[in-house]
């Protein structure tokens, strides 16, 4: 079994390496739910990836392929370190309000989703729910995960995955994006990036508005 096998490899209480594979899945399931309509349109259209989808995907090796190795294997095992036990449920909670923030990022943008930094035909501009007050509210999701998962994953490899794969695809990624939008949507996107903050909210100037 899983579980049991982790208690002899590795020092992550078995506890916390549940939440973790459970609060992956949950994540998966967000996503696969709220990006049916983009996969069906792509589907049509025969559209294949550019160089520039696949960058989405390197943190996928920081959330999922070397977390995987070090709960499946005992490789990864030489690297744990440990915490007390608290550590590991602010990590819970830290995780929590990220999966939270990412169901509600998806849920806000609807069917305005799209992995790649283009404007579709018919794409409009998201400026309600949490993009009221953040532009990039996925990748703010993604941050509290990424430091959530070393309180979660006692390892230095394992832990810190995500953290060294995601910093290298937010600050190359995000100025594109908005310099495709600031492109499409023009004053109106520029307003918005004044009242907003990229991951942190800009305090008190939102409900001005």
């Amino acid at each position: 079994m899983l579980f049991p096998l982790q208690v002899t490899v590795t020092m992550t209480p078995p506890i916390f390496l549940t939440i973790y594979v459970c609060g992956f899945l949950f994540a998966a399931s967000i996503r696969l739910w709220y990006t049916q309509e983009y996969r069906r349109k792509m589907k049509e259209i025969k559209w294949k990836p550019a160089l520039d989808t696949w960058l989405v995907y390197l943190p996928a090796l920081g959330f999922f392929i070397i977390p995987a190795i070090y709960i499946l294997t005992p490789f990864l095992a030489a690297a744990d370190y440990t915490l007390p036990v608290w550590a590991g449920w602010a990590g819970a909670a830290l995780f929590a309000a990220a999966l939270l923030l990412l169901w509600r990022s998806h849920a806000d943008l609807g069917a305005n989703f799209t992995p790649v930094a283009v404007v579709q035909e018919g794409q409009r501009l998201v400026t309600t729910g949490v993009y009221r007050y953040i532009r990039h509210p996925m990748y703010a999701a993604h941050f509290l995960w990424a430091f959530a998962q070393p309180l979660l994953l006692w390892n230095w490899i394992a832990g810190f995955a995500l953290l060294i794969t995601f910093i290298p695809l937010y600050y190359i990624r995000v100025p594109v994006e908005e310099g495709v939008l600031a492109g499409r949507f023009g004053k109106d996107y520029q307003e918005y990036m004044e009242r907003t903050g990229r991951i942190v909210p800009k305090f008190g100037q939102a409900r001005n508005r």
